[in-house]
């Protein structure tokens, strides 16, 4: 884990305030919405920013290296809270991080792995690596083969906001390479990703999904269809 000044003064902020505004009542209800993946502070979306806010007033902007280190040492705490703020702050400061980053990015998805925090390293952060240098498209590659289904989720969704920049013949392949799978969230986010470039190409999403229909599950085409 890098050495970071700034993580050590992000991470006593944090560590500070956001447990003194837990509430163990709704962290209870937290747990059970997001069926035990982690244990909870129970702090509500808007308090957490507000708080997160307060946590980062003052600070420089990052490095890779800061945002490496704040982000796996949130996510080697428990509270899922931690987690999101690492979502977050990547979100924020993905542009300052380099290719390089994207084994950290890789961590981070196959660690305490859910779609809350899953969807968004996907779409905005490995999104992000990879539309600023589209060479990572051949780790992409890799990913959507990989034995673990978050890290295949990943490649699926990570063009998700690429618009008319989707490379649509590796968008087509990767749906088709994990057609068979019975996982629930391949599944979904097969239907998903043809979804949302169907808001770009709605043509070429119709006329996969009519050619291959037989080869995806009945989720995978409902979501794909959706607006169609």
């Amino acid at each position: 884990m890098p050495e970071s000044e700034l993580a050590d003064t992000v991470m006593g902020r944090l560590t500070t305030l956001y447990p003194a505004a837990g509430n163990p009542f709704r962290a209870q209800e937290m747990v059970a919405y997001m069926r035990g993946v982690a244990p909870f502070l129970g702090i509500r979306t808007p308090e957490r920013r507000a708080l997160s806010r307060t946590v980062l007033d003052g600070t420089p902007r990052p490095g890779e290296d800061d945002c490496a280190a704040i982000a796996l040492r949130c996510f080697a705490l428990p509270e899922r809270e931690y987690h999101y703020f690492a979502v977050d702050y990547l979100r924020r400061h993905v542009k300052r991080c380099s290719s390089d980053f994207l084994p950290v990015a890789r961590r981070l998805v196959r660690t305490v792995s859910w779609w809350d925090t899953v969807d968004h390293l996907a779409a905005h952060v490995v999104g992000g690596l990879v539309a600023a240098d589209p060479a990572l498209g051949r780790e992409m590659d890799a990913w959507i083969d990989d034995a673990d289904p978050w890290t295949a989720r990943t490649a699926l969704l990570h063009q998700l906001r690429f618009k008319e920049d989707t490379d649509a013949d590796r968008l087509f392949a990767y749906c088709l390479r994990r057609a068979a799978d019975t996982d629930f969230f391949l599944r979904k986010a097969i239907g998903w990703s043809l979804r949302e470039y169907a808001k770009t190409a709605p043509g070429e999403v119709r006329s996969f999904v009519a050619d291959n229909r037989s080869l995806f599950s009945p989720l995978s085409v409902r979501e794909a269809l959706k607006h169609l």
